[in-house]
Parts: C-alpha cells; sequence; structure tokens
C-alpha cells in the first residue's frame, strides 16, 4: 500500500505541477501565487492516540475504527467514550433521517440558549423519523436551558430551511439565522433570514428571497452585514447584503468557480475558500486540483461600486479529497486554518469512490499569515484515513458506504483567538476531538462515537458551549448529541 501510495504521488506530481504552471500563466497579471503541495514530508498516518480516564469505553481496534467484531459481539452498540459523557440527545433514530450537516449555537439578549439543526441529508429522507414522533423536518430549534433535556421549540419548514444543504448559518453578532436551499449539487438560490436575536426559541422569518442565486454551502461576514453563497455545481458565488434583513440585495456574483464552505477574516475582507477544483483538461478527470483559495473581497465588504474579488493565492496538497471549509484562528501574531476534507476522492478518478485506494483528505492546518503563500504546517489524520491501513478497515460495517465510511466531513474550533482544541465530525469515527496547542503537532485528546446497526454517519459541523464544557453535534442517523468534555479534553477549553 505504501509502495502504491508512493507512486501515485509520483504520477500526480508532474501533472499537478503543469497545471498549476498553465493555471499561474492564465492569472490575470500573475497576480495570483499559486503553489503545489507544501506537506510532502507530513505524515498521513494518525495523529498520536488520546489517552483515555479509567472507565471509558474505549476503541478496540485501529484509532478511529469500529471493527466487525464490533457489531458480532454486540460492543458496538455500547459506542466509544474517551474524555467524554453523553449529557443530553434529541431525536429517535431514523435510517438517514436525524441529523444533517450543521448544528449551530446561539445565546440571544435575555440569555436563553438554543440549538440549531438541519434534520435530514435530503428533504423528504427523514420522513420515518417524522412519522414516528422524531426531530421533524426542516431545521429544528431546541431549547438548551437544560442541556441533558433539550427541548423542541419550532421546526422551520420555509424553503431554504427545508433543504439548506451545508449552508445554514448563524451570526453572533446580529443573531442572524440564514440559509440558501441546496442539494448535493446545487439548486435556485431561495434564501431564508430569520431574527433570533431577541427570543433563540422562537425566530421570527424576515425574508424569503431568490437573492441567494444559486445554493450549496455559504459563509458569513463575522459583522452580519454580508451573506455569501456557494452554488458549487451551479458554478457561482454570490454576495448578498443583509444590512436590513427583511431585504436581501444582491451585491456581486462571480461566475466559473466550484466553490464549498466560505469563511471570512474578523474584518470580513479577506475569505477562506475550500475550492473543489478545476475542470481537468489535462488529465480528463472531472475536476483537480483541489485546495484552498484565499480571495481579497474588500471590494464587497466597503461596498465599493463595481466590486472586483481578487484571488491572493491557491494552495493544493497531496492527499486531497474535497475540501469542506477552512476555519480561521489566531495563534499570537500568526494566522491559521483550519481545513477538512469530506469523504474520499470522488473528482480525480470516480472509480475509486470510497475504494482502499482512494484518497482522504482528512484535516489540516494551514499557516495563512502571508496570504500569498500559505503553508501547510501539519495533518491532522486517524489511523483509519492512513493509507497503508485503509484495504484492511474498508471492510467494516460503517465504512461501506459514502454515507458511513472512514473519511472527514467537518471540524470547528471553541474561538478564534488561540484556540487550544478542536472537535470533527469523522463521519464512521463520530465525533473527534484534537489538542491543537502546538500547531505543528497536533494529537487527539478524546472521542464520542456512537454508531448505529450500519455504522456511524457523523457530519455535522459542531457548536461549542464553552461555558458548560459541552460539544453539541448531529449523526444523520442517531439524531443531536450534547457532549461533555472532562479530563484533559475539558482542561483545554478557553475560560468562559
Amino acid at each position: 500500500m505504501a509502495d502504491e501510495t508512493a507512486a501515485r504521488r509520483s504520477r500526480t506530481g508532474p501533472r499537478r505541477l503543469l497545471l498549476a504552471t498553465l493555471t499561474a500563466a492564465l492569472m490575470t497579471a500573475g497576480a495570483v501565487a499559486t503553489a503545489g503541495s507544501s506537506q510532502a514530508d507530513l505524515s498521513l498516518g494518525g495523529v498520536p492516540e488520546a489517552s483515555c480516564a479509567p472507565g471509558d469505553l474505549a476503541e478496540t481496534s485501529h484509532q478511529g475504527r469500529v471493527p466487525a467484531a464490533d457489531y458480532t459481539s454486540g460492543r458496538a452498540r455500547q459506542g466509544y467514550r474517551c474524555n467524554t459523557v453523553e449529557v443530553g440527545r434529541h431525536g429517535k433514530r431514523s435510517v438517514l433521517g436525524s441529523g444533517g450537516y450543521k448544528v449551530q449555537r446561539y445565546t440571544d439578549v435575555t440569555g436563553r440558549t438554543c440549538a440549531y439543526y438541519d434534520s435530514a441529508l435530503m428533504v423528504g429522507l427523514n420522513l420515518p423519523g417524522v412519522l414516528t414522533g422524531g426531530a421533524g423536518l426542516g431545521v429544528v430549534v431546541l431549547d438548551m436551558s437544560d442541556p441533558a433535556h433539550p427541548v423542541k421549540t419550532a421546526n422551520l419548514i420555509t424553503p431554504a430551511m427545508l433543504q439548506p444543504h451545508e449552508s445554514l448559518l448563524v451570526n453572533q453578532e446580529r443573531g442572524l439565522l440564514a440559509a440558501v436551499m441546496g442539494t448535493l449539487a446545487t439548486a435556485p438560490g431561495v434564501l431564508d433570514v430569520y431574527d433570533i436575536s431577541q427570543d433563540c426559541r422562537k425566530p421570527r422569518l424576515r425574508s424569503t428571497t431568490l437573492s441567494g442565486v444559486m445554493g450549496h454551502e455559504s459563509g458569513f461576514a463575522p459583522d452580519g452585514r454580508t451573506f455569501w453563497t456557494a452554488g458549487a455545481a451551479g458554478f457561482t458565488l454570490t454576495a448578498v447584503d443583509l444590512t436590513d434583513p427583511g431585504r436581501p440585495r444582491v451585491l456581486h456574483t462571480k461566475t466559473g468557480v466550484v466553490y464549498h464552505g466560505l469563511r471570512l477574516s474578523d474584518d470580513g475582507r479577506t475569505m477562506y475558500v475550500a475550492n473543489i477544483g478545476s475542470p481537468g483538461l489535462l488529465s480528463g478527470s472531472v475536476l483537480e486540483d483541489a485546495g484552498l483559495d484565499i480571495l481579497d473581497v474588500s471590494d464587497i465588504q466597503d461596498r465599493r461600486p463595481d466590486p472586483r474579488i481578487r484571488t491572493l493565492s491557491r494552495l493544493t496538497w497531496e492527499e486531497s479529497s474535497i475540501p469542506q471549509v477552512a476555519e480561521p484562528f489566531t495563534r499570537g501574531d500568526r494566522r491559521y486554518v483550519f481545513e477538512v476534507d469530506e469523504f474520499s476522492d470522488l473528482f480525480g478518478d470516480i472509480t475509486r469512490f470510497n475504494a482502499a485506494s482512494s484518497p482522504v483528505g482528512a484535516a489540516r492546518i494551514i499557516d495563512v499569515t502571508d496570504p500569498r503563500a500559505p503553508v501547510v504546517v501539519s495533518n491532522v489524520r486517524l489511523d483509519v484515513h492512513d493509507p497503508a491501513l485503509r484495504a484492511e478497515v474498508m471492510g467494516d460495517p460503517g465504512a461501506r458506504a459514502i454515507v458511513r465510511s472512514y473519511t472527514g466531513h467537518y471540524c470547528s474550533l471553541p474561538t478564534r483567538q488561540d484556540p487550544r482544541i478542536a472537535a470533527c465530525s469523522m463521519v464512521g469515527s463520530g465525533l473527534r476531538l484534537f489538542d491543537i496547542s502546538d500547531v505543528e503537532r497536533p494529537r487527539e485528546v478524546g472521542y464520542f462515537n456512537q454508531p448505529g446497526p450500519d455504522g456511524a454517519s457523523a457530519m455535522s459541523q459542531p457548536a461549542w458551549d464553552i461555558a458548560r464544557r459541552q460539544v453539541w453535534y448531529t449523526d444523520t442517523d442517531e439524531g443531536f448529541f450534547a457532549v461533555g468534555l472532562r479530563g484533559a479534553a475539558a482542561a483545554l477549553l478557553p475560560a468562559d
């Protein structure tokens, strides 16, 4: 397997270099810095494993694995816990229908705290759960006054909330909840905007418009004035003015891009884009050279007439799959993003999707202090992502399908300022917690995995309740979990 991986790198390296060179030559006035992989010397194996506390339900095999033997013996039904404990839960088990792609958290002006999560990967898939009193359709609103007993207070079923795909976001500054209608590819960009600032339990609809243009993923300027939609297969990036949430206004649409998750600097002027890739004109692949784009969007943030979006750099890396999102953070005077790839490589060679030989991007930390010269400083991976182990683990029940696979999907941070811990939903491996105190030497510090009969399917962006030492996430089959951190994991959270 190691020889095969090396051979794959040998084959793809020259092609990537040639395409990067041609791309750079075609960029306007040579303004874009294009970099190949900067992680050639970084390990593709798992980070150091967590030290679990006595009494924890530790994993029985490779890091991140739920082996077939555990299903046969019944061990898998107990779940796997390391420096974590289940605090609360919402939603009944329903195949592909108790949770989706995002969990968001907000505390309103009265001090109430709520959670918001999309109830299914696609509208209709959760119908069995709806009929049996489960989470219900659309976006679920939970009163989290008592995390041990989440109380559903609403289901948001306006068009975008019924089918938000990966776009559901809360803006903390203004108390806005927004989403754009999306699918696995794209969809007409119906944008729903709710005000949750006064009573988070009862979101107030401010507008439903077509201002999103196309939908799939999204981003929010920290000041809450601009909502960004990524059309993915619609090949669009759209900036929408939400100065008046009741009257969204399209500011600019960039076309010809295949963008995924969008995150912005604190001043809203720099965007970190998960770029799914460009058409493979040289190789014949669907898309290639996926990675991170860093954009100057200051014209939009400053509301200049005839705005331009400028690409400052593009970074690619070996063993990439489908870049999902890159979360910005600082460490002292340096700037980083915590980037995560989803699933395994689909576009490089569709015949190998979710196969033992498929590249798994997992996650990484990238230094973006110089936005024109980003550098990968470390990989954040589990043993099950190791190319040398993939053939051994791919026969497990939790690794046989796209929605049950040993791959990455979403990660999040409790704060942008000097975070020491990160949480990742890594599909078949459940919720994983990483110590990132040393950005060049991350290590695992805990996990929580509750697989169903067919494996786990943890895909949501986790939300943080720092004061209560908790992380909230959803599994698409098992529903919403409030997970308490303890021991070494809890010690890494900032003071409230």
